[in-house]
């Protein structure tokens, strides 16, 4: 079982993130919805449809602690962007209930995290995370997206620890891709090392996940030119 006190703390911050998302999605029109995104070629509704699959696909981690029947969130990147597509075709009424379906069910799935568990250390499509952390994976992915819908919402309006949270999730896909050896500090004194540590990175918590998973340069600060990121 996950220690009930990181749980509880876990689920509380869950919640908070996903009201403020909630109500950030509940603001934009149909309209506002087909318009453009921070994320790629994706447009609101493909932002917001990928956080209502991803709930139900994240929760499959879950089962498989809990059950000790390896799972992954989807069977096939090709499977994953057309479910994403068709949920983004929904009317806006849809989606938006969709989403908060989804996010419901993920919360009472975590919920089984304070039983016993079959298995505690699993694997994200080749990146490991443990069981205790899977909360965080989701709130890492509220974050992310919620800035992504480019409202007056920024990064800077999560939660501390969930800012963290999703530092550490762009960490570890950085090291899952090989990107350039470089040791990341910030100015809030949390440091990683990706690779060989070559170069030194630093910034606020802010600016480097920015930097990290959306290639936004703004506050991050080296010596020499900023090393290369492999595409998120």
């Amino acid at each position: 079982m996950v220690n009930p006190t990181r749980l509880s703390s876990d689920l509380a911050r869950l919640q908070h993130e996903t009201d403020s998302y909630l109500a950030t999605v509940d603001s934009l029109s149909e309209q506002q919805l087909l318009e453009p995104s921070l994320c790629g070629s994706w447009d609101r509704a493909h932002v917001v449809a990928h956080l209502a699959s991803n709930a139900r696909a994240i929760a499959k981690l879950v089962d498989w602690a809990v059950t000790g029947e390896r799972q992954q969130p989807y069977t096939s990147r090709e499977l994953r962007d057309a479910e994403i597509d068709e949920l983004a075709a929904l009317p806006r009424e849809q989606l938006l209930r969709r989403s908060a379906d989804n996010a419901a069910h993920f919360a009472r799935q975590c919920e089984r995290l304070a039983g016993p568990l079959r298995v505690t250390d699993l694997d994200l499509h080749g990146k490991p995370i443990t069981a205790a952390a899977i909360p965080s994976v989701r709130v890492a992915e509220l974050v992310m997206h919620h800035d992504d819908l480019d409202t007056s919402w920024t990064l800077a309006d999560a939660d501390p620890q969930s800012v963290l949270d999703t530092l550490e999730g762009a960490v570890r896909t950085m090291r899952a891709k090989g990107a350039p050896g470089m040791t990341l500090r910030t100015t809030e004194h949390d440091e990683w090392v990706v690779g060989d540590g070559g170069q030194l990175v630093t910034g606020d918590r802010v600016a480097l996940l920015g930097w990290l998973a959306r290639g936004r340069t703004e506050g991050v600060r080296s010596e020499g030119a900023l090393p290369e990121l492999p595409a998120w």
